[in-house]
C-alpha cells in the first residue's frame, strides 16, 4: 500500500465524515479529522468509539482493538493542521459557497494534496476552478451511512488528471468500497436517478393516490426496494432533497425537477426527517 493509501485528512466532522473517518480507521488508516466546532469534533470522537466498539465486539475489527484503531484519529479545528496529508476529503455540508472557501484555503495550506469532495451533486469542475491545481481535484461521494454502503461515485472534473482518478479509485478500495466512474453533471448518477423518484413518490401522497405508508410498501414489495422511497427521503433529510431537485432543477433547466410543494412544506415546518424526529413519518429520539 502506497503512503498515499496509509493517511487521509477528512474536513467536516458530521454524519458524513465521521462515517468517512470510521471507516478509514477500521481499513488501518491513520486519519486526522477537521472541523470549525469543537463540539462536533468531540460528537465524532464519540460516534466513531461507538462504531469502532460495535465492530470489536462482532469480531470485524481486522485492523486491531477498537482503543486501538481509535488511537490513529487526530482531531483539529485548523486546516493548516492538515498541511502533509496526502488526500483530504472535504465532507462539509451541501454549500457551494462553503466548500468553494474551503477549497481556496487548503489550496494555500496543503498545496502538494488530492483534493476530494464528498459532494452529493455539486458541479466538482466549478470546485476544481477555484483551486490553483485544479488537477488534482476529484469528487468522492459516499453514501450514508458510510460503514456500510459498499459505493463510491469517483466524479471526474473537467480538468482531473488521470493519476489522481486512479489514486482515489485505489483509495476506495483500501477502504472496502467499490468506486465506480462517473461524469461531473448535476446530481451525478445515484441523485439524478433517485431524487426525482423521491420527488414522485411525495406527489403521489400529495395528490392522495396513496399514504406515505402505502407508496413504500408498494416500492419495497413490488420492486424489490430494500427500504421504501419516502422513508429513505427521512433518512437522507428533507432538506437535502429539496436541495437537491433545486440543483437538478438550476443545472438541467427542466420543469419535471421542481421539488413538491409536500416536500417544501415539510421542510418549512421543520419536519426534516429522522434528524428532527419527523417527516413522512415519526421517529422516537434516540434513548427513548
Amino acid at each position: 500500500m502506497t503512503d498515499t493509501l496509509q493517511r487521509i485528512a477528512i474536513v467536516g466532522a458530521g454524519i458524513m465524515g465521521r462515517g468517512i473517518a470510521q471507516t478509514a480507521l477500521a481499513a488501518g488508516q491513520e486519519v486526522a479529522l477537521c472541523d470549525v466546532s469543537e463540539a462536533a469534533l468531540d460528537n465524532a470522537r464519540e460516534a466513531i468509539d461507538g462504531g469502532l466498539q460495535r465492530l470489536d465486539d462482532k469480531g470485524r475489527l481486522e485492523a486491531g482493538t477498537a482503543e486501538a484503531v481509535l488511537a490513529r484519529l487526530a482531531v483539529t479545528t485548523r486546516l493548516a493542521d492538515l498541511a502533509d496529508a496526502p488526500v483530504i476529503i472535504e465532507a462539509a455540508p451541501e454549500s457551494p459557497e462553503l466548500k468553494e472557501g474551503i477549497f481556496r484555503e487548503l489550496d494555500t495550506v496543503a498545496p502538494e494534496a488530492i483534493l476530494a469532495s464528498n459532494t452529493s451533486s455539486l458541479s466538482l469542475t466549478r470546485l476544481a476552478d477555484v483551486t490553483g491545481r485544479p488537477e488534482r481535484v476529484v469528487g468522492m461521494h459516499f453514501f450514508n451511512p458510510v460503514p456500510v454502503m459498499p459505493l463510491v461515485e469517483v466524479i471526474r472534473a473537467r480538468q482531473t488528471a488521470d493519476h489522481v482518478v486512479e489514486t482515489v479509485e485505489a483509495l476506495a478500495r483500501a477502504l472496502g468500497k467499490t468506486p465506480v466512474r462517473i461524469g461531473d453533471s448535476p446530481g451525478f448518477a445515484v441523485n439524478r436517478i433517485l431524487i426525482p423518484m423521491i420527488n414522485e413518490a411525495a406527489f403521489v401522497v400529495e395528490e392522495g393516490v396513496a399514504t406515505a405508508e402505502a407508496v413504500d410498501d408498494a416500492m419495497r414489495l413490488g420492486a424489490n426496494h430494500p427500504i421504501g422511497p419516502l422513508a429513505l427521503a427521512d433518512m437522507v433529510g428533507i432538506d437535502v432533497v429539496v436541495a437537491v431537485m433545486k440543483i437538478l432543477q438550476d443545472g438541467l433547466d427542466e420543469a419535471k425537477y421542481q421539488p413538491c410543494p409536500l416536500l417544501r412544506r415539510l421542510m418549512d415546518e421543520g419536519h426534516l426527517g429522522r434528524k428532527t424526529g419527523r417527516g413522512f413519518c415519526e421517529y422516537p429520539a434516540e434513548g427513548g
